[in-house]
């Protein structure tokens, strides 16, 4: 049975994608054009773990992967991959405006950072299913068909 798409979730979908992929393409792009911008926070906490994040060098691989993600996204191209990687970001995200950098503003980016990366997640839900199976047969050929195929 063919389930019925539904019209305002599609809408929901596709400005959440866009609204989503421009946010993380400008925050990436943020970081190399305008680096002396980069909002490093308002708790010690936060400063000092955005800070840290700089000195190592990955803050500069979370915002390539800002970069990519917010063009797949505003491309609406390789999904499955994007969610997969926005949601590790989301996680560090969420954390820093929810644990780090307390106040209205900080939870309501976190909020919606969750609502909507469940809205563009859940049209690709059937691609995710198959992560969750517990105990599974590894397939050990050199095939490089995809499983089920």
């Amino acid at each position: 049975m063919q389930a019925t798409s539904s019209p305002v979730f599609r809408i929901a979908y596709h400005v959440s994608r866009v609204v989503f992929g421009a946010w993380f393409l400008f925050s990436g792009l943020w970081h190399f054009f305008w680096p002396w911008m980069q909002p490093l926070g308002n708790t010690p906490q936060a400063i000092a773990f955005t800070k840290a994040l700089m000195a190592s060098g990955l803050f500069d691989w979370v915002k390539v992967i800002e970069v990519v993600t917010g063009i797949t996204l505003l491309l609406n191209r390789a999904m499955p991959l994007t969610i997969i990687a926005v949601v590790v970001l989301n996680v560090v995200i969420v954390y820093w405006n929810v644990v780090l950098d307390e106040g209205l503003v900080e939870y309501t980016f976190a909020a919606l950072t969750v609502i909507l990366t469940a809205i563009i997640t859940w049209p690709w839900r059937a691609w995710f299913w198959p992560l969750f199976i517990w105990k599974g047969e590894p397939d050990h050929s050199l095939d490089s068909r995809l499983p089920g195929r």
